[in-house]
């Protein structure tokens, strides 16, 4: 039964909801291009193949960070959340690192080498990217055999009165938070992001992958005039997991899904 809200605590509605049709549809998939600049097709990006070259040799493949390594779910699927709801936390069992894990934990059953650095970067908001692109670089000169960068997020979504917004689908019988994927790139000459082309091929592989596997998986890919690391690699993404009015079991069982997709594509890439 649902338990309803507490009348002492002042508390706003939950509002669930799927994305689907925005932007540039595509067979089963959509995509949201921001760029002033830069049209895509996306017949022609899927027919190019994503320089990542996967070997399943026991090297580290997949680097998974959390630029906001503190953002947190929900608790419980109430409907509603009280006004003091602060959905962050270092505790790594109810944040952000437990979606990585669930990711990272598929991709090392199926060979794929992977590294989850849980690495708290958001002590203040203020100067996270910066400290996030320092983990990176680490890793990517420690281990040269990364391929791919994942930043693992979750979303925070507004609506009217005060509501959260919550994108959920059903897979298996069962309710999983959406993702968001974003795919960067360098739209005027503010910033320097030359190879960009190849972290869209790979995106849109994995939002067709997504799509197909699991109907009703993603929100439309986001395509955008923006860098967030995604630079030093060219299978750097950005993916948004959910909201903060998602459950925490939603959002891991969104990244044991998302590491499914992940082994799809990447299985694809091997060398």
């Amino acid at each position: 039964s649902e338990i309803e809200p507490d009348p002492d605590r002042r508390s706003f509605p939950v509002v669930e909801s799927q994305f689907g049709a925005s932007g540039i549809q595509y067979n089963n998939f959509y995509v949201k291009n921001t760029n002033r600049n830069h049209s895509i097709n996306i017949a022609e990006e899927l027919s190019r193949r994503p320089d990542i070259n996967i070997k399943k040799d026991g090297s580290p493949q997949v680097l998974i960070v959390h630029t906001h390594t503190c953002e947190s779910y929900m608790d419980a699927d109430l409907g509603y959340y009280y006004e003091d709801y602060y959905p962050r936390t270092d505790d790594p069992n109810h944040n952000v690192t437990r979606v990585g894990a669930a990711i990272a934990e598929k991709l090392e059953a199926a060979g794929i080498g992977v590294i989850h650095d849980t690495t708290i970067h958001d002590t203040t908001y203020s100067g996270s990217y910066d400290r996030s692109i320092a983990t990176i670089e680490k890793h990517l000169k420690e281990s040269p055999s990364i391929q791919v960068v994942l930043d693992i997020h979750r979303d925070a979504l507004e609506g009217s009165n005060n509501s959260k917004i919550k994108p959920t689908f059903v897979a298996n019988g069962k309710k999983a938070a959406q993702i968001m994927i974003i795919s960067g790139c360098e739209d005027d000459d503010s910033f320097s992001f030359p190879d960009w082309e190849y972290n869209l091929r790979f995106a849109l592989r994995l939002q067709q992958s997504a799509e197909n596997l699991y109907p009703g998986m993603t929100r439309p890919l986001y395509f955008s005039h923006t860098r967030y690391n995604m630079h030093l690699t060219r299978g750097s993404l950005l993916i948004e997991v959910g909201t903060d009015a998602n459950t925490l079991d939603e959002a891991v069982y969104s990244g044991s899904l998302l590491g499914d997709v992940l082994i799809d594509v990447l299985n694809g890439l091997t060398v």
